[in-house]
């Protein structure tokens, strides 16, 4: 290279960008001491300037034109000033073979003196200078060349402030990114939580950070599973028999949730919700029963969809039952929100003592929906061990209430009798 080179210059590169000043627009502060600088030198020129790896940038100037804001660094005096760690003087430049090719000797007019105080830092990294220069060739006084250096630490503080600016301003922008991180989390987390367990109970979480345990006087149990099952288990592909469940527990899901039902859990085949826990509506027998009719018609369409696995065979069996529960948030790393009672047994047995295909229900849910839907009693039924419960078959709405013949579709008349036990919430299937 044509000019000379400071010792550290790749950490000097380094240091002078990370202060991201150059091309930054004008500031006052570096303004007002260039001036300073001038007027007590007595020069009619002085600038700030910065050097970079091929170029003399100007952050502040007085006494030169706005468009004189760099020169190529081979043709700047100050390139030589920087290189050395005290203040640096010319009395000519043009009488110095060093600057024959400077940049403002070959002004017009020529600017022939020439003084200035490199810029180092704390780590020793000299970035720039600040300069005076006269159109005359002349020498400071000791005082002004003292206030020269003086005004050089001034400069240097404002780089240490605009420096601590960056890091701060870098440091409240990583802030904010892990703050919208955070909420990404949160709400990635709260979605999941929610995915889990009820809405009620989430938020219970939110506020208290626990769930307390609640007793219900009445509640009703839904209990589903399919006959033939295990049999097509053993003859059929993981992948297809688990997209056939998904399918089909996804249906359940989307019915239990516009009847006001919670899902329990699910055990292989089994299907387990209930209504009434976490809402004070009394309409709930029937709410699960209306829901049992729609699941039952979503698995005989999905069956007649599947007949190439062999899913025809699969006959969907329900039990439902009304009675008191215990229900509440078990575990601490999976949280499952589940229920508890000689009600929940009952609502099994009345699944597991059920009819293939047909919607099996207690004597308690009988009574509550008995007005609205068709029911075929079944008489007590003993199980080994267990005392003997009255059992009835749904059948569907009465002719009534139902839009259609299936006995599945609510009519007006039945919107309007509902309605009537418990406030609008159901509205007519067109």
């Amino acid at each position: 290279m044509s000019f000379p080179i400071p010792v550290n210059e790749s950490g000097r590169l380094i240091a002078l960008r990370a202060l991201n000043i150059l091309d930054s627009a004008p500031e006052i502060a570096y303004d007002e001491i260039a001036e300073l600088a001038a007027q007590i030198c007595r020069c009619p020129v002085a600038y700030i300037s910065f050097i970079d790896d091929n170029r003399r940038w100007l952050k502040a100037r007085y006494g030169l034109p706005p468009e004189m804001a760099g020169a190529p660094r081979a043709k700047a005096v100050c390139t030589t000033t920087i290189c050395g760690t005290e203040l640096f003087a010319v009395a000519d430049i043009t009488q110095d073979a060093r600057f024959e090719n400077s940049a403002m000797a070959a002004a017009d007019p020529p600017c022939r003196f020439y003084c200035g105080m490199p810029l180092i830092t704390d780590e020793g990294y000299a970035l720039g200078t600040l300069c005076v220069m006269d159109f005359e060739p002349r020498q400071l006084s000791f005082e002004q060349a003292e206030a020269l250096r003086r005004l050089s630490r001034q400069v240097l503080a404002q780089l240490e402030l605009r420096r601590k600016l960056i890091e701060y301003d870098q440091t409240i922008k990583e802030l904010d990114q892990a703050r919208l991180e955070a909420a990404a989390e949160r709400s990635r987390a709260e979605e999941l939580l929610g995915n889990v367990l009820p809405a009620p109970i989430v938020d219970e979480l939110k506020r208290t950070g626990r769930v307390q345990p609640k007793y219900t006087r009445s509640a009703t149990i839904l209990f589903a599973d399919f006959r033939g099952f295990t049999l097509l288990a053993e003859r059929t592909e993981p992948a297809t028999l688990v997209d056939l469940l998904d399918r089909v527990f996804s249906a359940f899901d989307g019915i239990g949730a516009r009847h006001g039902l919670e899902k329990v859990k699910t055990i292989g085949d089994a299907y387990m919700a209930v209504a009434g826990v976490l809402t004070s509506d009394r309409r709930h027998p029937i709410d699960v029963c209306l829901a049992a009719l729609e699941m039952q018609a979503s698995v005989d369409r999905f069956m007649a969809q599947c007949e190439h696995v062999g899913a025809s065979t699969l006959q969907l069996r329900v039990g439902i039952h009304t009675g008191p529960v215990i229900s509440g948030v078990v575990g601490n790393r999976r949280l499952t929100f589940d229920i508890w009672g000689d009600a929940v047994n009952i609502a099994w047995f009345m699944e597991a003592y059920g009819v293939a295909g047909r919607i099996n229900v207690s004597e308690t849910v009988a009574g509550h929906v008995q007005g609205l839907f068709d029911l075929e009693p079944r008489g007590a039924i003993e199980a080994k061990h267990e005392r003997a419960h009255e059992m009835f078959l749904l059948g569907g709405l009465k002719p009534e209430y139902s839009r259609g013949p299936d006995g599945r579709t609510p009519n007006e008349n039945f919107v309007a009798e509902y309605n009537r036990l418990g406030g609008p919430r159901l509205a007519a299937t067109a």
